[in-house]
């Protein structure tokens, strides 16, 4: 089938093109500021905030499904609105969709797992325009799978990655709190996963996260074993202590999805064993 991935130049779209391509799907991909590096993708300049420009490249593509793995920050005009734009151009065509969300959508005020039931309480903005952009997808494609994620861990290029890199070496400044609690998943069993939703005819919302609940610093440590940096370079602290806006402990709760899924999601204590 032709597919359309939103975002490809980005960390997890990139990962997405990359196993498209190898298993000889027909691709193309959007960029915003520089295409990615896949030959075999065919790549469209594209700006969510422009409606118009995206119904070019749907009609252009003329794709079966589309993956959007954009990330446009708290620009909610990104965020929120563009994925407004896409969920209406792909059910009006007859598109297949699936929405990458975040689990910035909850508060982590929750003292148990949020599971694919639980509804969207965000404190930030990014969380508002991730909820925001949910609720549209739902409401105007319901053929639509929402998939939610949480922090997503490479072989050593994602930006927990590069963070821990810097801050073990003193190239740049702050901490890795003990109190921010999230679910890794690493990017190509999340790729994998969305790849299976894409091939599917599955509804509704779906949580794509590791089983391992770890603190950013947990997650720096084993980050730092693998890479043969010593943790005791890492400098912590607690995020409760400062004034960053966001949610502590966050943890979702993919069992449900897991169940209905053959892709694997290995938790961060596995992808990041060295032993194995």
């Amino acid at each position: 089938m032709m597919v359309l991935i939103i975002g490809g130049s980005g960390f997890l779209g990139g990962e997405l093109v990359r196993q498209a391509t190898s298993a000889g799907r027909v691709t193309a991909a959007t960029f915003n500021s520089r295409p990615g590096d896949a030959p075999d993708a065919s790549w469209h300049h594209l700006d969510l905030r422009d409606p118009r420009r995206l119904g070019e490249v749907i009609d252009t593509v003329t794709p079966s499904a589309v993956i959007n793995a954009s990330s446009g920050a708290a620009d909610w005009a990104v965020t929120a609105d563009g994925p407004v734009h896409l969920a209406q151009m792909t059910a009006r065509r007859g598109i297949r969709l699936v929405h990458v969300s975040s689990d910035a959508v909850f508060s982590g005020a929750s003292r148990s797992r949020y599971d694919e039931t639980a509804l969207p309480d965000p404190v930030t903005p990014y969380g508002a325009a991730k909820a925001a952009a949910e609720t549209a997808v739902r409401l105007l494609h319901p053929d639509a799978a929402v998939a939610r994620t949480s922090l997503i861990i490479g072989d050593g290029d994602s930006a927990h990655e590069q963070a821990v890199r810097a801050l073990a070496a003193g190239a740049r400044k702050g901490a890795l709190f003990t109190d921010d609690i999230r679910c890794p998943v690493h990017v190509a069993d999340l790729a994998a996963a969305l790849w299976e939703l894409a091939s599917s005819d599955a509804t509704g919302v779906f949580h794509l996260a590791g089983p391992d609940a770890l603190s950013r610093y947990e997650l720096g440590v084993l980050i730092a074993r693998r890479d043969g940096i010593d943790p005791c370079l890492l400098p912590t602290g607690r995020r409760a202590d400062t004034r960053i806006l966001g949610a502590l402990d966050v943890r979702l709760d993919s069992r449900a999805t897991q169940g209905r899924l053959s892709t694997r999601l290995r938790g961060a204590r596995e992808f990041l064993d060295t032993t194995r």
